[in-house]
C-alpha cells in the first residue's frame, strides 16, 4: 500500500496525524545527512507494525511511502 507523507521536521515532538488522503508526521529531527528520515520510517513501521519504505521524495518534505503487507 503507497500512501502520502508530509513530513514537518524540528516539530519538538513526534506524532502522526491522518489528513485527507495520506498523513502528516511532526519529527523531532533535523532534515539534516537523513536523520529525519531514519526517524520517520522508525516512526511508521511502530504504527503500521509493518515494514516501510520511501519510494519518492528522500530530499523532499512530501514524501510517497510504501506499507508491505506481513
Amino acid at each position: 500500500m503507497k500512501i502520502k507523507i508530509k513530513v514537518k521536521p524540528n516539530s519538538g515532538k513526534q506524532e502522526i496525524s491522518k489528513e485527507g488522503e495520506g498523513y502528516v508526521v511532526f519529527l523531532k529531527s533535523a532534515p539534516e545527512n537523513g536523520k529525519a528520515n531514519v526517524e520517520l520510517l522508525k516512526l511508521l513501521q511502530r504504527y503500521f507494525k509493518r515494514e516501510v519504505k520511501i519510494k519518492t521524495g528522500l530530499s523532499s518534505k512530501n514524501k510517497i511511502v510504501e506499507v508491505f503487507d506481513k
